[in-house]
């Protein structure tokens, strides 16, 4: 896999540096998770792999200011089965930050806190491609794209084109939702392979999305 050279970023990809440091590159992959699955592993692995990231962190939101709001599980549950997810991959962290703010989850407000936390890191935000299309309708983008580098992760039907900078990197399409897994286990049918062993185990030790 490579990046995509349907529309060269906008943006150089580069190591820059603080009184001589080399700053670390870690990709921020937000959302609910609820439940995560393979498909959100796969998308962090290869983004990590292409852009030569040092890590991802894997980031829940609280409560996501979306115009059609998610109906998401307790945050701890959300939570637990991110650590599970990505226990195995020591290139994978958890970022928390939002679920301990509280309150609407806004990019901006995450990222500016944690761009002042750790100068040393230029973070990369991983977003699908269906979403670039929404960036002009992100709170306070003019100023987010100031601290972010956005990745755009390439969906069959969806342009390359967006007034902002965009890194586009060419993912394997796993068609994997939450939406999807809630619905099977709703139904009493099995969820195998669509989301970690762990994850699997820990939804049927709580009796997550029965109801």
């Amino acid at each position: 896999m490579v990046i995509s050279k349907k529309k060269m970023p906008e943006i150089q990809i580069k190591v820059e540096s603080i009184s001589g440091i080399k700053k670390k590159r870690v990709g921020i992959l937000g959302g609910t998770f609820n439940p995560i699955h393979h498909g959100h592993l796969i998308m962090a692995e290869q983004v990590k792999s292409q852009l030569d990231l040092d890590k991802v962190m894997f980031m829940p939101d609280n409560l996501p200011p979306h115009v059609d709001a998610k109906s998401a599980i307790d945050a701890k549950y959300r939570l637990k089965m991110a650590e599970l997810a990505i226990e195995n991959n020591p290139d994978f962290e958890i970022e928390d930050i939002e679920l301990k703010r509280g309150g609407v989850s806004y990019t901006y407000d995450t990222m500016k806190e944690l761009t002042l936390r750790n100068p040393e890191t230029e973070y990369y935000f991983i977003i699908g491609g269906d979403m670039v299309e929404y960036l002009p309708k992100w709170h306070r983008i003019a100023d987010l794209i100031k601290l972010v580098k956005f990745v755009g992760v390439e969906r069959p039907g969806y342009r390359h084109r967006s007034e902002y900078p965009i890194v586009w990197v060419d993912v394997p399409h796993i068609e994997i939702s939450s939406s999807m897994i809630r619905e099977k286990i709703r139904h009493d049918c099995s969820i195998k392979y669509l989301v970690p062993d762990a994850v699997e185990e820990y939804i049927r030790e709580e009796g997550l999305y029965r109801e």
